[in-house]
């Protein structure tokens, strides 16, 4: 078997590989991520809220997605979002949202959930002393929040942070099930050309067990700065 393994055919197409694939799968976990955060911390606030209303919208919200398989959410706003977008408009056909559009929206709504967990856990370890003392300087609830509470909150939060960004980077495959070039569907394509799907899945496999254990080996150096810092 390892006689008929080609390895040929991974130095053909690994600029392929990494300059459409990769890329790809780069940007889309940047970009979920950065949207991700921003609304995470906005549910987590939400959750924290006084209003009752306001935190069992959001608690609701991030219990509903983090019951759901990824794929399914994946598969509903590809094909469900221009019908939706259709009808809050009023427009007669489905509005042509495109699959990177609607795969950027689904990573950040669900990671969302996920995010605002962390960011829930990183602002409840910020003593509630903190925010007396910023409101007794004069200081609004979202002040205190913004200026005392979420910038320690991030810095205790970023290894948890980055590690569910590592979960992210390695979710975005799953948007191979809508045909889009990322790193696993750019390996397919040329998997299904040349007949080696051994090959390419087993130098596919490699590259993601290479960059998540340096991308971990990473997060657990920071979390150790931070815990010292701290």
């Amino acid at each position: 078997m390892a006689l008929d393994f080609d390895f040929d055919v991974i130095a053909r197409s690994w600029v392929y590989l990494f300059q459409t694939g990769m890329v790809f799968t780069l940007k889309l976990t940047v970009l979920a991520m950065t949207g991700g955060i921003v609304l995470g911390t906005l549910l987590a606030l939400m959750r924290l809220s006084s209003i009752r209303a306001v935190s069992l919208l959001a608690t609701g919200y991030v219990n509903l997605v983090r019951s759901i398989p990824l794929v399914l959410v994946i598969f509903w706003f590809y094909f469900l979002v221009p019908y939706i977008a259709a009808w809050i408009i009023g427009a007669d056909t489905p509005v042509q949202v495109g699959a990177f559009t609607s795969a950027l929206i689904t990573f950040i709504m669900f990671e969302a959930a996920y995010y605002c967990e962390i960011m829930r856990s990183g602002i409840g370890s910020i003593a509630r002393g903190q925010v007396w003392a910023g409101r007794a300087l004069g200081m609004t609830y979202w002040q205190t929040m913004s200026h005392v509470v979420l910038p320690q909150a991030f810095r205790n939060m970023i290894p948890l942070l980055l590690t569910q960004t590592i979960v992210l980077f390695q979710d975005v495959s799953l948007v191979y099930v809508l045909s889009i070039p990322d790193f696993v569907g750019a390996a397919s394509k040329v998997a299904q050309r040349d007949g080696r799907l051994v090959e390419m899945y087993s130098f596919v496999a490699l590259v993601y067990l290479v960059l998540g254990l340096g991308l971990s080996s990473l997060v657990r150096r920071l979390q150790q700065r931070v815990a010292i810092i701290r």
